[in-house]
């Protein structure tokens, strides 16, 4: 994340065929409180969902997104 500091980023990293880790979300300081983490997680589950791959989830801020938003099409795409 070094040289980061002025974008919002969601690091992922394909651990499998079919199968994605969504590992950390970062936001600036300076736009935290704003909802941008949010749209990151969204986006991140919408596209697993689209392109039909299971997701595991490292991140605890994605975590706490699934817990307060438990659409079945995220929960079904969630690796046990």
């Amino acid at each position: 994340l070094s040289g980061c500091h002025d974008k919002a980023v969601l690091l992922y990293e394909y651990v499998g065929k079919r199968i994605v880790d969504l590992q950390h979300t970062e936001v600036p300081d300076a736009y935290r409180g704003r909802g941008i983490a949010k749209h990151l997680a969204k986006a991140a589950l919408d596209f697993v969902v689209e392109e039909d791959l299971k997701a595991h989830l490292t991140c605890w801020y994605i975590q706490k997104y699934v817990k307060e938003n438990p659409l079945p099409q995220y929960l079904e795409h969630l690796q046990p």
